[in-house]
Order: C-alpha cells, then structure tokens, then sequence
C-alpha cells in the first residue's frame, strides 16, 4: 500500500464528509481542507503537510466520486438490498461510494487494492462490523462489476 495514495484517500473520504455534511460545492470542500492543512498550522503535527500529488489525487477521488454519484448509489442500493446508501453510517457510505468509484474507473488499481484501502479506512474512521460490512459490499460489487 502506497503511503501517499492510503493519505491521499483518507483526505478525500475527509472532504467527502465534509462535502456531504457541509452541504458545500466538492471542489470547495477540497480547498477547504487543504487550506487547513497549510504549512504554518499544526494539523499534521506528526507529518509533513500533503505533497501536491496526494492533493490532486485526493481531490481528483473526491470530484470523481461526486460526479458519478447516480450510477454509484444505485449500485451500492442493489447489492445492499434492504438498506438505500441515505440510511447507511455517513462514514460508511463514503468509505463505499469512494471505493466503488475506483472499481468503476481505475483499472491501474488492482481491485483487491482498492478494497484494503477501503477497509483500512473503515477501521480507521468507523467500527469494526462497519468493516465487515464495506467488505462484503465491496466483494459484491467487485463480482457485478467484472461480469
């Protein structure tokens, strides 16, 4: 796993939550966060503030994942069957609409990375039977996808 890109998606599921919380532009949720993470603040204590490639990929994730939210959802709603993503966990219905956007579009990503980075977000950001739960959805989707 690629230290920069697992950074780079941790910054766009934070913009995607702000986006979806804020009710704000995308494009604006990303410099927002960005103009957070600005060198002379101490956001990252523990790191340096993000290089421009994990910026314009975690922004690019975010933009990517937005636009193609009217093919996502309905495909997250079908695999999940019972469960509309609106009623999902805020974090979990990120953490899948993101990753469903990589599956859909990245074919440099091998699937079975994009699904570890996934889960790696959700044991970060969320609880463990989230993860049990993105991991199954994305397995799902994973399986319509390559038919």
């Amino acid at each position: 796993m690629s230290k920069d890109r697992h950074r780079a998606r941790e910054a766009a599921l934070q913009i995607l939550y702000q986006w979806e919380v804020g009710r704000t532009d995308v494009g604006r949720a990303a410099e927002t966060f960005f103009d957070r993470q600005a060198p002379d603040r101490d956001v990252w204590p523990d790191a340096e503030p993000p290089s421009e490639a994990v910026r314009d990929f975690a922004s690019t994730l975010a933009a990517d994942t937005v636009a193609r939210l009217s093919a996502i959802d309905p495909l997250i709603a079908e695999t999940a069957e019972r469960w509309r993503p609106e009623r999902m966990p805020v974090l979990d219905r990120l953490i899948l609409r993101m990753a469903v956007c990589e599956l859909m579009r990245d074919t440099d990503t091998p699937r079975a990375v994009v699904i570890n980075e996934a889960l790696e977000l959700g044991r970060t950001f969320s609880t463990d039977d989230s993860v049990k739960f993105i991991n199954g959805m994305l397995d799902a989707i994973r399986k319509k996808l390559e038919m």
